[in-house]
């Protein structure tokens, strides 16, 4: 055979298509097949004065490259490539791509038994760049030691996967079988008999011959665990003295309360058991805390999944779902559903081995935070209500405690209440203040301006000052925007920027006797209810918001109340300054004249009305009228922001 035919025929294959996940073709044959052909040109050379030992030699040194080329080309055609079991590192000579994989690995379950199958799906997940990858490695491995193969894999469709036989186990490994562009491929792996607690997916994916990724982690699936079955309910009993407790309604007992949210824990000689208890659709949790501010936390579920509860232990890194531990750190697990409650208790140890990341020794404080919210086939979705805090850090290894706790935090209740503050009070007393008092004291003035005007204005200066702070504090403990709020953020920054546009158009208002002053009047005063109107509709939503939950339906019940008062309180006091309730001709003062008549000794009672007295008793009215207001509003708004304090 001709060396020119077996150099073109290697070239040749860059045309005909034999591109490897783990190496192209084209390079290693052009490669090998050029030095061959160097080889014979070296040999071709001295061709005249050899002899046979020679011919010999030269045909022993051409017959070696081949078997060094052929060897490496066999490795790593049609996807065969057994050789990368151990690392997952092809042998491209090239260095893994550090961009973020645009591809994705998920199973289709959490957990398994021995002999269950589980679906993994290998797919695009970036509309970035490529939309495909030709070549992928897939493996189960021990999620405690990633270097042992763990189980073996089915094949779904045969045409664009095959199996590998890696560690000597069949069918441990998948991988493609031609070059061709795939977007999605699924497989089934099979646990075996003898599975470890926790198994993690990892695979390797080529785009090409210079980018490729190695050794991608995929999810963790745990074996199932057995579980007992509570014979009882747990108790409060021994809350402060036997154990710590934190409970929502403070002070309730699960025994006796199914809508009681319970957790208690007591130390042991080395670990510490905990019972946690609440009524949920779907799943109640608690986690271990290093501030109050949800992300960084050592989590603990208890997952309703149809008649019976999984009991498991994650980790969230942020605002995101949790991520189940690969560690299988429970013991002594036990569980029960009665009436709509998950009620579920294990054993931790209080020192775990490094290995077992992102989670917490219990030798240290926290704080306690506690959840429930809805599941679907053991997917946890978003809690139904903010999570119930505790007040401080607790020893979780320490002297048994009673403790409290909240579902607001600190920032969205002073939100709530300088909001209240502002809306229900210092602006209704400002209104009150200059739609009916500008005739009374006439004579007297506050820093040369009418008392009427300077209170009104120093009210509703006030109001918008209380506004802009209760409108940052949300952002702040936000850190943004929130998506889940509805329309209730909205309209708060219309009331934000009423509250400002009303000083604004007051600074260029005309003079009193200004043809024009009406306009600004109007506009006044449009502007300043339609402010108040959007702003109680705001509050009335506001009350509902998972941070700032308050109870219903009495909470709201009171907030309505509070409105009406102050439309009662200035409908009698329109109805007054329209002349249809005239006050003054009803307690007009009497003036007694006597007279001698005739001779005899009688006196004739003459009543004269005064009409600065008149004018005195009508004022005395809307000092009246303005008082029981004043003391009616301030009693509403006591009971509304000793709620907030309370929730």
């Amino acid at each position: 055979m001709k060396l020119s035919s077996i150099y073109s025929a290697a070239n040749s294959m860059k045309h005909h298509g034999s591109t490897m996940v783990f190496m192209e073709m084209y390079h290693v044959t052009t490669t090998c097949f050029s030095n061959i052909l160097i080889a014979f040109q070296i040999t071709n050379t001295f061709a005249v004065n050899i002899d046979s030992l020679q011919v010999l030699i030269k045909m022993w040194i051409v017959l070696l490259l081949l078997s060094v080329c052929s060897e490496t080309v066999i490795c790593y055609s049609n996807g065969k490539v057994e050789v990368a079991c151990g690392d997952m590192t092809p042998q491209h000579g090239h260095d893994p791509s550090t961009k973020h994989p645009p591809f994705k690995i998920i199973a289709d379950k959490s957990q398994f038994s021995p002999g269950e199958e589980i679906k993994v799906t290998l797919s695009m997940a970036s509309l970035e760049g490529k939309h495909y990858f030709k070549g992928f490695l897939i493996e189960a491995r021990n999620a405690g030691n990633l270097t042992e193969n763990v189980g073996s894999f089915k094949l779904i469709n045969p045409n664009t996967s095959q199996l590998l036989t890696c560690d000597s186990k069949e069918g441990s490994a998948v991988s493609h079988t031609d070059e061709s562009h795939k977007t999605e491929v699924q497989v089934i792996w099979v646990a075996p008999s003898d599975s470890p607690s926790s198994v993690q997916f990892l695979v390797t994916v080529a785009q090409g011959y210079k980018e490729y990724w190695v050794k991608s982690p995929g999810p963790v699936v745990s074996q199932t665990t057995t579980s007992s079955i509570l014979s009882h309910s747990f108790t409060s009993e021994g809350c402060g003295s036997r154990k710590s407790c934190l409970r929502d309604p403070e002070g309730c007992d699960p025994q006796n309360d199914t809508a009681c949210h319970f957790l208690s824990f007591r130390a042991l000689t080395n670990s510490v058991m905990f019972e946690l208890s609440g009524p949920a659709e779907g799943y109640v949790s608690f986690a271990l805390s290093q501030d109050k501010w949800m992300g960084k936390d050592d989590v603990y579920l208890c997952i309703r999944d149809t008649d019976r509860v999984e009991i498991k232990a994650a980790y969230v890194s942020g605002r995101t779902h949790p991520e189940h531990s690969s560690q299988n750190i429970l013991k002594d697990t036990a569980w029960r559903l009665s009436d709509g409650v998950v009620q579920c208790s294990f054993h931790r140890d209080i020192i775990l081995p490094p290995e077992n990341l992102n989670r917490f020794n219990l030798d240290q404080m926290y704080y306690l935070f506690m959840a429930h919210g809805r599941a679907e086939d053991g997917q946890t979705h978003r809690h139904d209500r903010q999570p119930l805090i505790s007040t401080y850090q607790t020893a979780i290894t320490g002297s048994p405690e009673d403790l409290t706790g909240s579902r607001s935090p600190l920032l969205m209740k002073y939100h709530g209440a300088f909001m209240l503050i502002a809306w229900t009070s210092t602006v209704s007393a400002g209104v009150i203040m200059a739609r009916y008092f500008k005739p009374d004291w006439p004579e007297r003035n506050i820093f040369g301006q009418k008392v009427w005007f300077q209170l009104h204005r120093m009210l509703m200066a006030l109001t918008v000052l209380l506004t802009l702070v209760g409108f940052v504090l949300p952002f702040m403990y936000r850190g943004g925007w929130s998506k889940r709020a509805g329309i209730h953020p909205y309209l708060g920054c219309a009331v934000m920027v009423l509250a400002v546009v009303q000083p604004v158009m007051a600074l260029f208002r005309p003079a009193p006797d200004a043809s024009r002053r009406y306009i600004f009047n109007w506009m006044h005063f449009g502007t300043g209810t339609a402010a108040q109107v959007v702003a109680v509709v705001t509050i009335f939503l506001g009350i509902h918001q998972q941070a700032l939950l308050l109870p219903a339906p009495w909470s709201t019940g009171v907030l309505a109340a509070t409105v009406v008062w102050f439309v009662l309180a200035d409908l009698v006091l329109e109805v007054h300054r329209r002349g249809f309730l005239p006050i003054g001709k009803y307690f007009k003062n009497v003036k007694i004249y006597t007279e001698h008549i005739n001779s005899d000794d009688t006196e004739e009672i003459v009543f004269v009305s005064d009409e600065n007295e008149t004018s005195g008793v009508e004022s005395c009215f809307k000092n009246i009228v303005l008082a029981i207001y004043l003391c009616g509003n301030l009693g509403f708004l006591t009971v509304l922001l000793w709620t907030i304090s309370a929730v």
